[in-house]
């Protein structure tokens, strides 16, 4: 019978030949979420032996994993800004530099009494989180996809949330009244890159990945709606491609906004476009 570290040792080559990065970390995940233990546990159990009730579907999630299917989605969920969030093929994978979106906002002194957008909420990680952090704001929620919108609610039912709206809408066209904030991680990905990414990022929805050929499509739409349904002084806040800021830069300067900086991400990419309405 294999205990815990000779199958956390067997997993990770199988992970390693098949080229998945960090596949020991992978290993221990698998282990931890079918044991129902952290992965620091572990650390105390490598001579416990593996039950067979245990080894069998842990062989399939192995298996999965091995074929480029997200960590994330053999889990079932995903850390982000201090929060557990149910994470499935419904809705992209939150990427780190959301996280650094999230901690950016919350960073800033703004009032109490804020009524915020999140257009294009995918899961709900960034307007959830804002919620949480921010149980005097009111978050709105919205996204073209019901399938993402539905884990939006579940994670907003799992958060205890109160403070949050949903409405399901292709950009702001159920969209009514104004906001002192909308912030936005819309797709970004050019068509004419599908062929490059991996395939661990093909199982996030094609929907939630590409916009057009050069993958401003949709940010296009966006901008100058959103101005529309800012309060006067009212902000917006994007995350875009590495490649990406001056042409957003233009776009929301041929929409009137003023008071645009764009913010770098901890690797120095420019990331994240600020702007005011006037």
């Amino acid at each position: 019978m294999s205990t815990v570290l000779e199958t956390i040792d067997g997993g990770t080559r199988y992970l390693e030949k098949r080229g998945i990065d960090d596949a020991r970390r992978n290993m221990q995940m698998l282990i931890a979420r079918q044991l129902g233990c952290t992965r620091m546990d572990l650390y105390l159990q490598f001579d416990r032996p593996m039950e067979e009730s245990d080894l069998s579907p842990l062989r399939e999630s192995l298996k999965k994993r091995g074929e480029g299917v997200p960590l994330q989605h053999l889990l079932g969920f995903v850390w982000f800004h201090k929060h557990e969030f149910k994470s499935d093929a419904r809705a992209l994978i939150p990427r780190p530099e959301t996280e650094e979106l999230t901690e950016w906002i919350l960073q800033r002194e703004l009032p109490k009494d804020l009524e915020i957008l999140d257009m294009g909420c995918g899961s709900g990680v960034l307007g959830l989180s804002l919620a949480a952090a921010r149980p005097d704001w009111k978050i709105s929620l919205a996204d073209v996809s019901p399938d993402a919108l539905a884990l939006t609610e579940e994670n907003a039912r799992s958060l205890g949330l109160t403070n949050v709206s949903l409405t399901h809408s292709d950009l702001f066209s159920q969209i009514t009244g104004t906001f002192d904030g909308i912030v936005a991680n819309l797709p970004y990905i050019p068509e004419t890159e599908r062929a490059t990414l991996t395939r661990e990022v093909m199982h996030d929805p094609a929907l939630a990945l590409f916009s057009g050929d050069d993958g401003l499509d949709l940010i296009r739409r966006f901008v100058p709606d959103a101005f529309h349904h800012l309060k006067p002084g009212g902000w917006i806040v994007l995350e875009i491609g590495h490649d990406q800021a001056s042409q957003v830069r233009e776009i929301l300067q041929t929409s009137a906004f003023t008071a645009i900086e764009v913010k770098t991400d901890l690797s120095g990419v420019d990331r994240f476009p600020f702007a005011k309405r006037p």
